[in-house]
């Protein structure tokens, strides 16, 4: 028997032999258990402050990490991703503190820019339903991406949590499935019928026609491979296109549909923390000022003295 495919990890970020001082950085972060995709992000927002100066990231002090976000404001960059690169800039000095590389932190006295908390994009009911409705059923691929459309939606999951599903996480006598989220924390979620439904067609009808590798992973590419998020993310933005929805879509975007379409139906806010995952109830709370927009919307337009 052929043994299980293992998930592609993204390629680490490559380091210029100029800015070599930031491969103790990355072992550093390793050494913290950091995943691949924060020391890549970390390692790229700090290649992009470097380019802004001559002086090595080592060496800067205040008015070097100043004159940089002056620079990437006026390159166009938002106040989030000023704040993200000062995120990146705050844990290097504390690596350089911690290793007795430096003494002093030149960011004490710089503030993170305040930024407006964005609003996650709302995608109505109507929408959701043309979505899920535009794969094709009679052919394995499509029954698999109904499948993970409907599991998505019911469920409220990260993309990465969706891709991740195993077959023995499914409970689907009890109507539950069991979900590794952030930090390895499980939680339980309820299915519904109808994603059950799906989920029972796909495995007898189109899994055994696309595995080809001995895996427990629950979705599968045509080749028998364990689905990716860009294979995800590609089929969504063609499945939008089929159901004529012109607003920009992401499998995140289904997730946030989860939330506020449950709060809009009088769902308990800490319930709907829960089935997201959400450590802290602030997180969740956003969704609350999505249902309160699209109320305010719909009262203006229908209202007579809207």
């Amino acid at each position: 028997m052929l043994a299980a495919k293992k998930l592609r990890q993204p390629t680490p970020v490559t380091i210029p032999e100029q800015y070599t001082y930031l491969q103790g950085f990355r072992d550093y972060l390793i050494s913290h258990s950091s995943s691949i995709h924060t020391r890549n992000a970390y390692l790229s927002d700090l290649l992009q402050c470097a380019h802004c100066s001559n002086t090595p990231l080592t060496e800067w002090q205040k008015h070097h990490i100043q004159d940089t976000l002056l620079k990437l404001t006026e390159q166009g960059k938002s106040p989030r991703s000023i704040a993200r690169y000062l995120s990146a800039l705050r844990q290097f000095f504390r690596f350089l503190r911690e290793t007795d590389l430096r003494q002093d932190d030149p960011l004490t006295e710089i503030k993170t820019p305040k930024q407006g908390r964005a609003l996650p994009k709302d995608l109505s009911a109507q929408n959701v339903e043309a979505l899920i409705n535009a794969p094709d059923p009679s052919t394995a691929l499509g029954l698999r991406d109904r499948a993970m459309l409907e599991v998505l939606y019911a469920c409220g999951l990260r993309v990465s949590e969706l891709i991740g599903l195993q077959t023995q996480m499914l409970n689907l006598e009890q109507g539950f499935v069991r979900i590794k989220g952030k930090g390895n924390k499980e939680r339980l979620v309820p299915l519904g019928e109808v994603a059950i439904d799906w989920l029972q067609r796909y495995l007898l009808e189109a899994r055994p026609e696309l595995y080809k590798i001995s895996t427990d992973a629950l979705f599968l590419t045509q080749n028998g491979g364990i689905m990716t998020r860009q294979n995800f993310w590609y089929a969504i933005k063609r499945y939008a296109l089929i159901a004529n929805i012109e607003q920009e879509l992401s499998p995140h975007v289904l997730r946030h549909a989860f939330a506020t379409h449950l709060l809009n139906h009088g769902a308990d806010l800490r319930v709907v923390q829960m089935l997201l995952g959400h450590a802290d109830l602030s997180t969740t709370q956003i969704y609350t000022h999505v249902a309160q927009a699209r109320m305010q919307q719909i009262h203006e337009q229908f209202h007579p003295r809207g």
